[in-house]
């Protein structure tokens, strides 16, 4: 296959865009142009942007433009950028993909826009999610629905679902995402992209919320795990690497770009101030010794659900496994244990913040029927029961990183099948919809429960077109290991080609 989807990205990478207008070959103006093109040919058919100001970003990119003539390089240059509906930026709604959020501009701009900003991007406007960022497809009653570019009949996942399907069409060259079950990683392998959720509290801002008493909580009100994180989705591991410099504020030789490029993530492990912080680790930074990976598909799910991997999904963990060894790594195959009692604690976990949304009594019919299926169920619950999954699920957390941690990476597919058609979920009853997003994506949310870093990187493509990959578990604070050996993986893999 030699001919490319008429949807597809044909962007330079990120980091080669950022060269180029460090240099001036390119403005972020020329830039602009050729994104905002690009989203009016393709947004109808992929309705990847929910919010789009045109007039602002042009006049950003020309104050950037202005700005090289006199000013130091920033880190990302001046790259157009779009956060999700759920984040916070002045001037654009926050609608959360829901019908019954007001349409008014917010007031106000979220502290890592601020950041990232800061880096040397600007926002062009905010991209499509399922409502609430709730499911790993993206769809909702207030939107259309967004699609995958390979497949515009296939949905890219969710929740930063537009964020995916914007990068991989060439809307954008890289884009914030945040994952609080997969929704950076999910969206990542159903568009061909490496998607990254680092560790729990690596990104300061992502503990924002909640903040009270000087604290910054790795746990919600009731004990149980922080679960949503930021993280960036790019068309390659140095692209992602970028963007989680600009997340994460580092600079320098040891940032994740410069250490993603050695393509050696034995000695990629650690940063040496988490090497100071846990002494304990710092031997893992002169190691010679090749990096230990387990594979495995055992997930929490099974106990409850069952599995059903599809033999695209097992020929790429096999691909994995072969790309894993070609770069010098020990492959385990692994089983591992999980709980049995998993499927319904997470749920009673997830869906808890939902039952205490403050919404009028005439909002609830607005809802599309998962969210208001969770809202009842999880109303339905007493408190002593959501105090129970807590602290259950705090446990969990603490094994799921007892066991993974024999290792030094845990490798598993990352989706169960290809992403399936636009609706596969929305057409059927409230929970049969929630327990088909658990069967699709059973390797997930188990990581945000366990508070570590997990990347998923493509590896094949099926017979229908469709790139399938693989996520890479690792230990706290190990982002540039993963990033490293992604990028590996890449160049043992090579490109790979997609036709129509």
């Amino acid at each position: 296959m030699t001919n490319r989807p008429t949807c597809l990205s044909t962007l330079p990478a990120a980091w080669e865009l950022r060269d180029s207008l460090q240099r001036r070959d390119i403005s972020s103006q020329e830039l602009l142009t050729q994104n905002l093109e690009r989203i009016l040919e393709l947004n109808d058919a992929l309705g990847t942007f929910v919010a789009l100001d045109a007039d602002k970003a042009l006049t950003s990119a020309k104050a950037y433009d202005d700005a090289r003539e006199v000013s130091l390089p920033t880190l990302l240059g001046g790259l157009p950028l779009a956060w999700k509906d759920l984040v916070d930026v002045e001037g654009f709604p926050t609608r959360m993909g829901s019908a019954v959020t007001p349409d008014a501009p917010a007031p106000v701009t979220h502290p890592l826009v601020k950041k990232v900003t800061q880096a040397g991007s600007f926002t062009i406007g905010k991209t499509a999610i399922p409502e609430f960022g709730l499911n790993a497809y993206s769809e909702n009653d207030a939107n259309p629905p967004a699609r995958n570019p390979f497949d515009p009949t296939r949905t890219p996942g969710g929740s930063s679902g537009g964020a995916a399907a914007a990068v991989a069409s060439g809307m954008l060259a890289v884009a914030p995402g945040n994952d609080g079950g997969g929704s950076v990683r999910i969206p990542a392998a159903a568009c061909g992209l490496v998607g990254l959720k680092p560790s729990l509290g690596i990104i300061p801002e992502d503990l924002l919320n909640g903040f009270s008493a000087g604290q910054t909580p790795l746990t919600d009100k009731r004990g149980a795990p922080r679960l949503a994180v930021s993280g960036p989705l790019g068309r390659s591991a140095l692209d992602a690497a970028l963007l989680f410099d600009a997340m994460t504020g580092t600079r320098g030789a040891n940032s994740h770009f410069e250490v993603t490029k050695t393509l050696d993530p034995i000695h990629a492990t650690y940063a040496p101030k988490h090497a100071k912080e846990r002494p304990e680790d710092a031997k893992l930074l002169g190691r010679d010794e090749p990096l230990h990976v387990a594979i495995s598909t055992d997930s929490p799910f099974d106990a409850a659900l069952g599995s059903q991997l599809s033999p695209e999904a097992l020929t790429a963990l096999e691909t994995g496994r072969r790309l894993i060894e070609q770069v010098g790594c020990v492959v385990v195959p692994e089983k591992f244990e999980y709980p049995e009692d998993y499927h319904q604690t997470f749920r009673t976990v997830w869906t808890g913040g939902l039952s205490e949304a403050p919404l009028p009594p005439e909002a609830e019919p607005m809802l599309t029927a998962l969210a208001r299926d969770f809202r009842e169920s999880s109303r339905a619950q007493s408190e002593e029961e959501k105090q129970a999954a807590a602290t259950r699920l705090s446990q969990m957390s603490r094994g799921f990183r007892e066991t993974w941690g024999r290792f030094d990476v845990v490798m598993t597919p990352a989706l169960a099948w290809e992403p399936p058609e636009i609706g596969f979920f929305t057409r059927e009853d409230p929970e049969r919809d929630y327990v088909l997003q658990c069967l699709f994506t059973p390797f997930t949310s188990m990581v945000n429960v366990s508070g570590l870093p997990a990347i998923v990187v493509p590896v094949t493509v099926t017979k229908n077109g469709l790139p399938m990959a693989v996520q890479l578990i690792g230990r706290m604070h190990s982002e540039r290991q993963l990033l490293t050996l992604a990028a590996a993986i890449e160049a043992a893999r090579g490109p790979l080609l997609f036709g129509n």
